[in-house]
């Protein structure tokens, strides 16, 4: 009898518990488990070109890019492209975008503490606020109370979550994609606007965002009967559109401008591919073409490609993910044909598949206690995977995260 009046006691006591304060307890237990890996890992770390041996947790976390975005804290942008022998433009810090640099180096100035420090600092903070932001989209878009908390476990425990504790600007990206997630669901269109602007200035998301934006306009003008679409409305979602397509390529703009090639921005991108196919043009849809043909011998490359998308198109019309909504698909939908566009399939996939998070949502659908808890024990040995294979660096890795 006394045991069950405790149980009841503790099922009552969870369900009168802020949603926030669940939000805030999974994410804490999720930075326990990525952090004990990356400890796990940074202790057997060699020596390498970026830290010595065994290197503490703040000196871990500035692996691979996060030495660019300290550089372009303290340095800026170059002037003058940097060139190979030949005369091609080299790999250098037009690449990575200014907010979440200028931001750390902002509260290096204010306090006087490195970069290790508040290039993490800032990521932690705003993974947890991702995950605030995520719980309350999912609740939007009308997931259950569990199936949203569940959403939430899935996006931080996530095989790519230990990008969300370190020197790299996604926990900040994903947490302004949320927002303009949530708005847009809200059909909170001018809102939109500045959160556009930083974003797309974070991590390249401009013109993605655009072409969702132009495809939610022309969705809710097919529905208009059934979903009023007023006049108001229309006029602030083009607007919004065209803010976003401008936006994607003001970096461009602002590189221009800086280095007098107009070029200089997609040149630079156009660098990190050359050691698999050399330097080229960038002539859109190709890049994954391309990579077939590199990564696997023959058509089964080219098989294996056409497989992907149209596993990855038909996904977006099973029942879990309609769950989530006309909105969030057409995001993912929608940032799926931007990579298909202008990326060149290697080990950075896996990140540059972060932003496609929506789809835990999808995941979270089933409420089998075992399918949970085992697709949770999946997702953190997946992290140790992906740290394994893109972080942590043993001799000449060529695998960067």
């Amino acid at each position: 009898m006394a045991d069950r009046r405790l149980t009841t006691a503790v099922r009552v006591r969870y369900r009168l518990t802020p949603a926030w304060v669940k939000v805030v307890v999974i994410w804490a237990l999720s930075r326990v488990v990525s952090t004990s890996l990356l400890l796990w890992f940074a202790a057997r770390q060699p020596a390498n070109a970026w830290t010595d041996a065994h290197p503490d947790y703040f000196s871990f976390a500035q692996l691979w890019d996060a030495t660019w975005y300290h550089y372009v804290a303290v340095a800026g942008y170059p002037t003058e492209l940097p060139l190979t022998d030949d005369g091609q433009v080299r790999e250098n810090s037009w690449a990575f975008m200014p907010v979440y640099p200028f931001l750390v180096r902002a509260l290096m100035l204010l306090t006087g503490l490195p970069w290790s420090f508040w290039s993490v600092v800032v990521s932690v903070a705003f993974s947890l606020a991702a995950a605030l932001a995520f719980h309350r989209l999912m609740r939007i878009v009308g997931l259950p109370v569990g199936t949203a908390l569940f959403s939430v476990a899935l996006f931080c425990f996530a095989p790519l979550s230990p990008l969300l504790q370190v020197g790299y600007a996604e926990a900040m990206h994903l947490f302004l994609l949320i927002v303009a997630l949530t708005l847009l669901v809200q059909r909170r269109y001018l809102a939109l606007l500045p959160i556009i602007a930083v974003m797309a200035l974070t991590r390249p998301s401009g013109l993605a965002f655009a072409l969702f934006l132009g495809l939610h306009v022309m969705h809710r003008w097919w529905i208009r009967y059934r979903d009023p679409f007023p006049a108001h409305e229309r006029i602030a979602s083009v607007v919004a559109t065209a803010f976003s397509a401008v936006m994607g390529f003001m970096w461009l703009i602002i590189a221009w401008s800086v280095t007098g090639s107009f070029t200089a921005y997609t040149d630079t991108e156009l660098a990190w591919r050359a050691p698999y196919i050399g330097y080229s043009e960038l002539v859109p849809f190709t890049p994954w073409i391309q990579s077939a043909g590199w990564w696997m011998t023959g058509p089964m490359g080219f098989i294996v490609l056409g497989l992907v998308v149209v596993a990855f198109f038909a996904f977006l019309f099973t029942p879990w993910a309609k769950r989530i909504g006309v909105d969030l698909r057409l995001w993912v939908a929608s940032y799926g044909i931007y990579l298909l566009a202008v990326f060149f399939p290697q080990s950075s996939t896996f990140r540059l598949l972060m932003p496609m998070f929506p789809l835990v949502g999808a995941l979270a659908q089933p409420r089998s206690r075992v399918y949970r808890v085992a697709i949770l024990i999946v997702f953190i040995i997946g992290q140790w995977v992906w740290l394994y294979y893109c972080w942590w660096i043993d001799g000449r890795d060529w695998t960067p995260p």
